[in-house]
């Protein structure tokens, strides 16, 4: 199997094991309110990669060097904090269906703007026209997907 076949495979299972996640911390925001399912979360978070680096050295990098990065790159940590709150928070208003839809149209957007500029120094990857008839045919798609 090709090193782009298993990132791509990777990436779909990511894909859907989010919408499962956001169900999950709907459900958990149901009973102990949204923020503290956020942090519940998060904290459960951080127990599973603490325990997949150290005992069982999953990790291959060097915490060490964490002061190397560039400041907005942590960042990464509000944003998880708000794309939790947020999934949660929409899942039970508008369907999980909807809230992915939703949810996947923007990070395509996103992505496809991050590439074009090479933003927080990715490799910039320019728009074409096939891109740009793939996000027109995927808003379509959502606007399909949140009719009732």
């Amino acid at each position: 199997m090709s090193l782009h076949l298993l990132a791509f495979l990777l990436a779909a299972l990511a894909g859907s094991t989010m919408a499962v996640q956001g169900t999950l911390n709907a459900s958990l925001s149901k009973i102990v309110g949204l923020l503290e399912a956020t942090l519940i979360v998060m904290a459960v978070g951080l127990v599973t990669a603490l325990l997949a680096i150290y005992p069982l050295g999953l990790g291959k990098g060097n915490l060490g060097k964490f002061m190397e990065a560039p400041w907005y790159t942590f960042l990464g940590g509000v944003l998880i904090v708000l794309i939790t709150y947020g999934v949660a928070a929409s899942i039970p208003r508008i369907g999980v269906a909807n809230a992915t839809t939703a949810i996947v149209t923007a990070q395509v957007v996103t992505a496809t703007i991050i590439d074009h500029w090479g933003i927080f120094g990715m490799k910039a990857i320019p728009f074409s026209w096939w891109k740009i008839l793939g996000l027109a045919l995927l808003a379509a798609g959502t606007r399909i997907m949140l009719i009732r």
